[in-house]
């Protein structure tokens, strides 16, 4: 994947909220390309395939993340707080 590309797929959000015993995570987050969701962005939950990943952003980090559709719903694959 070039880094165009990969640039592309990440969403650009801040966390509001973590719940870690549930593997879930609350994203105010921009527009989602990759899954056609061009509106003007949204708070939802979001499970995480990796529950490490919420051990490395807190309440008001901002990020960017990678997300995919799955049978268990929209789940976070990559989570990195943003440059």
């Amino acid at each position: 994947m070039t880094s165009a590309v990969l640039a592309e797929a990440l969403v650009k959000g801040e966390v509001r909220k973590i719940d870690e015993a549930a593997g879930k995570v609350t994203l105010q987050h921009g527009p989602i390309k990759a899954l056609d969701m061009d509106d003007d962005g949204m708070t939802m939950v979001f499970r995480v395939q990796d529950t490490g990943l919420l051990k490395q952003v807190k309440v008001g980090d901002r990020v960017q993340f990678e997300v995919v559709r799955t049978s268990a719903g929209l789940t976070i694959t990559r989570l990195e707080k943003a440059r």
